[in-house]
């Protein structure tokens, strides 16, 4: 019956193409409009290391005398505390992070020098969060200890400095000192870049180098951190009243979450009665959690997805009218159909068909629109314009919505159509 019902949606569509084209465009502008700010939406709110985000967590102490009554910790460490967490070993792994600029010089390269951004961070880093590696690999635990002068690179420098070859064992100048190369990434862009303490969308730093080895190089001038006291030796960071350092944790089970927790409660009361600290409070969030917390998905992409619903449900609603005029207009024919036998469900699904090939063809031209959508929001000047397109699960999703919305239209223009009354109809005919 359904091939029946198909071919019955086709010629009543040809017979009324304005009002054809009147629920389509209504339903396809409608589905754009909506699908462009839901593909930004869940392409800026995904997860980015799926399967693995609720091992992955980010410990806070407030270390900060200025705010003893603060509900929430401070959003980064002082060096002194970042330190005594990552040097107790209590996680199954644990990562220390800073970031700064720094100058880059490619000694057997031709170009000028690069102003760039310098991560500087631990080994594990890249085994907690899956670091691809195209040549090579990354430093060792040893690295980190001995202050080796060695660096991970970017696919993207690897590319602009040596044309993407292999150049694991060349030399780098990084500010006034030479670094070796041991390591280059895969294309590697996560969504946002979550490891920093804000979650940006900007792209990942192009040079890693181990902690203890940045911290050297860079002088203790780096970025990200806020002073409550004028540190006695500006540009030395490591003993100044400054939160600057980013700490984040792998704990492999809720067991190992929970202990951990208790840990840094109890970190905080000790260093508390030492005199260190005033405030005792303390958090613990997985990865979803903290970027929940910290609402890295901007505001103004939330205000348009509901306003572009908002514009959704109001052509669903002109669909509405658009299709109890059409159906009612043929209630002559649905009358001699019921005469004939047809029974009020065979009438309804017959209506039903109809919507949803509307839809579908709605949902033709909102894709239309949607890549149209995308393409203008790609060129918005925004940190995140580069990552936006449509991908296949948005892909279907356009499809989906528009059936639905055109079935939902559908739902009383087939009921009112479905209940026309056989004798009254065949009087007028």
């Amino acid at each position: 019956m359904f091939g029946y019902y198909l071919d019955l949606a086709l010629r009543s569509l040809k017979r009324n193409k304005v009002l054809t084209t009147l629920m389509v465009i209504a339903i396809a502008v409608g589905i754009g409009a909506s699908m462009t700010t839901l593909t930004v939406m869940h392409l800026l709110s995904g997860d980015p290391l799926p399967g693995r985000s609720g091992q992955i967590f980010f410990p806070q102490v407030n270390p900060d005398p200025s705010r003893p009554h603060a509900k929430e910790p401070s959003t980064v460490m002082d060096y002194h505390s970042a330190v005594d967490l990552w040097s107790a070993h209590r996680a199954d792994r644990q990562t220390l992070i800073v970031d700064s600029m720094i100058k880059v010089v490619a000694p057997d390269a031709t170009l000028p020098p690069l102003r760039l951004d310098m991560l500087s961070t631990t080994v594990d880093f890249f085994p907690m969060f899956q670091v691809p590696f195209r040549y090579g690999s990354s430093w060792s635990a040893d690295d980190d200890v001995k202050h080796s002068r060695v660096a991970v690179i970017s696919d993207d420098l690897n590319d602009k400095l040596y044309g993407g070859v292999d150049s694991v064992g060349r030399t780098l100048r990084l500010g006034g000192s030479e670094v070796r190369i041991v390591g280059v990434l895969k294309p590697w862009r996560p969504v946002p870049l979550f490891y920093e303490a804000w979650g940006a969308y900007t792209k990942p730093q192009d040079v890693m180098t181990p902690f203890s080895t940045g911290l050297e190089i860079n002088d203790g001038h780096f970025q990200q951190y806020n002073c409550w006291h004028i540190p006695d030796m500006p540009g030395h960071l490591q003993n100044a009243p400054c939160n600057w350092v980013t700490l984040w944790v792998q704990l492999d089970d809720v067991a190992k979450a929970d202990s951990y927790q208790r840990f840094v409660a109890d970190y905080a009361a000790q260093q508390k009665s030492t005199g260190r600290f005033t405030s005792t409070v303390t958090r613990l969030r997985n990865l979803m959690q903290w970027l929940d917390h910290i609402d890295v998905v901007p505001s103004d992409v939330r205000l348009q997805t509901w306003l572009a619903f908002a514009f959704l449900a109001i052509c669903l609603f002109n669909t509405v009218g658009l299709l109890l005029a059409k159906f009612l207009r043929r209630g002559g024919e649905l009358g001699v159909r019921r005469a004939l036998g047809a029974t009020r469900g065979a009438v309804f699904a017959q209506c039903m068909v109809e919507a949803g090939l509307i839809g579908l063809l709605g949902g033709i031209g909102g894709w239309l629109l949607t890549l149209g959508g995308l393409w203008l929001m790609r060129r918005q000047p925004t940190d995140y314009a580069d990552l936006i397109h449509l991908d296949l699960p948005m892909f279907l999703t356009t499809f989906a919505l528009a059936i639905a919305t055109s079935l939902l239209a559908g739902l009383l223009p087939a009921v009112r159509a479905s209940r026309v009354v056989p004798a009254l109809q065949l009087k007028v005919l």
